[in-house]
């Protein structure tokens, strides 16, 4: 989910929801796991039923791990993913059911961020290339001593983690071998059921997990006292989780460690950034953050006590109507929709650093304590019960503007003071090197200009004009921004809790609308397409993946991205600008690309089907 900081700030507000995993498996003396059985009592005091991955969220650091070095081949990756598998087996080890979910076709709704992901990752790969090759060249002319060549390697594209390519369908066979392999020779997998829904099911794993629950639930003979355990590090999988409602609800994540740096990618060092790079001859690590050796450590997030702490938070004596803490729970999801979601950007005056939860949460309760009901119901969406919290908001737009430039403002003058001083103590110490790469630093951390200057009376007409392009009279497209904000906050919440109410819809814009540009929207309608189909695997890559992924896709496509005469080009750009948008780096801004329009994709693929082998027909 598309919430920077939401778990720093959950875990900071509510601590105790955090709990360390104790983990037996044995490791010999250089890291690598022994042979262990899980079948013995959980040492987490929790007999757990039920075990689901999101494995996407193993995929992606086992086949190209940030902090440590990369597997060099395939099989490699496929071994990282098993005993990652492993691992999180023998501490939760389930009694009754594994389930492994794979991201299948997404929703078009979330296949415009897995657009921005892919041509990011594609965009840095390129840039790195160019800024280490340019490192090098400085550093030679400065006779530092470059450590020797590496023997160049395949580079793994990591865009291949996406339903429809040979990638995938090679792990789903992977992944059908090793359960086989565990449920025959594996004690602790005796008894348990194992599910594997792979890319070829659409839907991303998650929600797919969040389906098979919702059914379970359903069910005549479901056990309340279920024991669930979702795997998973995304903001979303909190939500879903609270979502279910059931009361025994547990995720298992890695433990994030803060702070912790990378090592330097031209001399293989800590302590210090690429481009501070002094070759062999300096070490650099001896007040480096250190890394973390031996197994991965694992924390609990234990949503019943989270459930406890809600209960406080969203107490609302003396209503005027029966107060049913479940439905106090949907709202509260509902309202952490509008600092941001994988299918929505957030709004402009709630950031989670300047507490916009807990601004939303007391909003709420006026709202509700003046209403009639909840605002919330089973995924249906009160429009006049919202209105008023944003009517509300809108009201503290404005001051919550101008305070945040003065805290940035107080902000920026302590690192400038605090910069001064370390440049005036390498100055006495005579460290001149060292103040050149300070001085360096800062010419290089020069802002971009923030034209729309939300604390500067004016700003809205300069917001839609710079964001959206509108000029003159923007009032009525300013609440058609709004409404289909709306529209998509009243897809979101039935994504939640019903299923997908539409694969076709999507949020249209780039930026989110103002608090105060809610109006009337009690007025609308809210309905969706029926029966509406997902991408086919191939359409989804043509969707979402940019020019220098073309290999992994079919070749009478692949030319589409790139031939002069495609009717389709210009979904596919080798450069897009990167709207920082008031944030400090580049993954935080807002990547501006094309949204591709369905109809004119699909019209280009028709005439080229008859070209793909039989193998890519299935995909299609």
């Amino acid at each position: 989910m598309g919430v920077p900081a939401f778990f720093r700030w959950l875990t900071k507000k509510y601590p105790s929801i955090v709990l360390e995993c104790i983990d037996e498996r044995p490791v010999d003396a250089n890291g690598t796991p022994l042979p262990f059985d899980a079948s013995g009592k959980n040492p987490n005091d929790i007999e757990f039923d039920n075990l689901y991955l999101d494995m996407n969220g193993i995929i992606h650091p086992c086949t190209h791990p940030e902090n440590k070095p990369a597997p060099k081949n395939e099989d490699e990756m496929m071994i990282a993913i098993f005993e990652c598998i492993d691992h999180l087996f023998s501490i939760v080890r389930p009694r009754k059911l594994l389930y492994m979910a794979i991201d299948g076709v997404a929703p078009r709704a979330k296949m415009n961020q897995q657009r921005s992901r892919r041509f990011r990752a594609s965009k840095e790969s390129q840039d790195k290339i160019i800024e280490i090759a340019s490192i090098k060249k400085s550093m030679l002319e400065k006779g530092y001593r470059l450590p020797p060549e590496k023997e160049k390697e395949a580079h793994f594209d990591s865009n291949c983690i996406t339903p429809g390519t040979p990638f995938m369908a090679r792990l789903a066979k992977c992944l059908n071998f090793y359960i086989h392999d565990r449920l025959n020779n594996d004690p602790g997998w005796k008894g348990v059921q194992v599910i594997l829904s792979d890319a070829n099911v659409p839907g991303e794993g998650e929600h797919k997990i969040m389906d098979f629950i919702r059914r379970q639930r359903a069910q005549p003979h479901h056990n309340p006292n279920t024991q669930h355990c979702l795997c998973g590090a995304d903001a979303d999988l909190i939500m879903l989780g609270l979502a279910t409602h059931e009361p025994n609800f547990t995720i298992i994540r890695e433990e994030f460690q803060y702070n912790q740096q990378r090592r330097c990618e031209i001399c293989g060092q800590d302590g210090h950034e690429m481009k501070e790079c002094q070759g062999l001859d300096k070490k650099f690590d001896d007040h480096a953050p250190k890394k973390i050796e031996g197994p991965q450590k694992y924390i609990f997030v234990r949503l019943n006590v989270l459930r406890e702490y809600l209960a406080r938070d969203l107490e609302m004596p003396h209503l005027p109507f029966e107060y049913d803490f479940e439905r106090a729970i949907d709202d509260w999801v509902f309202m952490c929709f509008f600092v941001g979601n994988d299918f929505l950007p957030h709004l402009p005056s709630l950031e989670i650093r300047e507490g916009a939860i807990d601004k939303l949460v007391d909003l709420y309760k006026r709202a509700v304590s003046g209403a009639e009901g909840f605002i919330t119901d089973s995924g249906i969406v009160n429009l006049e019960r919202v209105q008023k919290i944003m009517k509300d908001l809108g009201k503290l737009e404005d001051e919550i503007f101008v305070k945040r430039r003065r805290s940035d403002m107080i902000f920026k003058q302590r690192c400038q003071d605090r910069r001064k001083s370390e440049i005036q103590s390498k100055i006495e110490d005579g460290n001149f090197e060292a103040v050149r790469q300070l001085r360096n630093t800062k010419l290089e951390e020069e802002e971009t200009p923030d034209l729309v200057k939300l604390w500067e009376p004016g700003y809205k007409d300069r917001y839609y004009e710079l964001k959206f392009s509108y000029t003159g009279d923007t009032y009525s497209r300013r609440l058609q921004v709004a409404k289909d904000y709306v529209r998509g906050l009243c897809w979101v919440l039935k994504y939640y809790y019903q299923g997908c109410a539409s694969w076709k819809w999507y949020y249209p814009y780039h930026y989110a609308p103002f608090a105060s540009d809610f109006i009337n929207i009690a007025e609308e309608e809210i309905t969706f397409e029926k029966r509406t189909k997902p991408f086919s695997p191939l359409e989804q890559l043509m969707g979402v993946f940019p020019a220098a992924s073309s290999s992994h896709v079919p070749k009478p496509y692949a030319e589409l991205m790139t031939a002069k005469d495609s009717t389709i080009s210009d979904f596919y750009p080798d450069n897009f600008n990167v709207d920082l948008n008031g944030k400090k780096y580049a993954w935080q801004g807002v990547a501006l690309l094309p949204f591709v329009n369905e109809i004119r994709l699909k019209q280009a693929l028709k005439p080229l089907e008859h070209l793909l082998t039989p193998e890519e027909s299935t995909e299609r």
